[in-house]
């Protein structure tokens, strides 16, 4: 039988986190390759900085929020130039891909930071209390980048 490492703690903390995050940095970046590396990135760092498995897990979200705009700072160009889908298809129900298409569409003519809010709001169901603490902002800007996230998605959906 092998021999437990220091390092076990990383694989269930990845299975209990890593889609999580994953979708998360797709929609901050809108790439889902560079959203991988991202996540990829940020779990290779805890390990090779052997943090500390008791972290928690605002911290681990804190880790990825800097490292998607590290990556945003990086590369510098225009989000458009992805054509991969940032929104996956859920089984079970009826996709459609041209409602689909238009909403990553008008998404991705969102800036990063309202994209981001509304991911954490509408797909992880943050508060905005919540988000505010995660991303070092005022509850009111919070608030304000997902109003107007909203209603620049209304305008392109209609």
């Amino acid at each position: 039988m092998p021999r437990p490492t220091d390092d076990d703690w990383i694989g269930p903390l990845y299975d209990r986190y890593g889609a999580s995050l994953y979708r998360y940095a797709v929609m901050v970046l809108a790439d889902p390759a560079a959203a991988a590396d991202v996540v990829q990135s940020v779990f290779v760092s805890l390990l090779r900085r052997r943090a500390s498995p008791e972290f928690d897990e605002r911290y681990l979200r804190r880790a990825m929020r800097n490292e998607c705009f590290s990556a945003l700072r990086k590369r510098r160009r225009d989000a458009l130039a992805s054509a991969e889908p940032m929104l996956e298809t859920i089984e079970g129900r009826s996709d459609r891909p041209d409602e689909r298409l238009a909403i990553e569409q008008a998404l991705r003519e969102l800036p990063p930071e309202q994209r981001e809010v509304v991911h954490l709001k509408a797909f992880e169901g943050m508060t905005f209390q919540e988000i505010a603490e995660l991303t070092n902002e005022s509850i009111n800007t919070v608030a304000s980048r997902y109003r107007y996230a909203i209603e620049k998605l209304r305008e392109s959906l209609t």
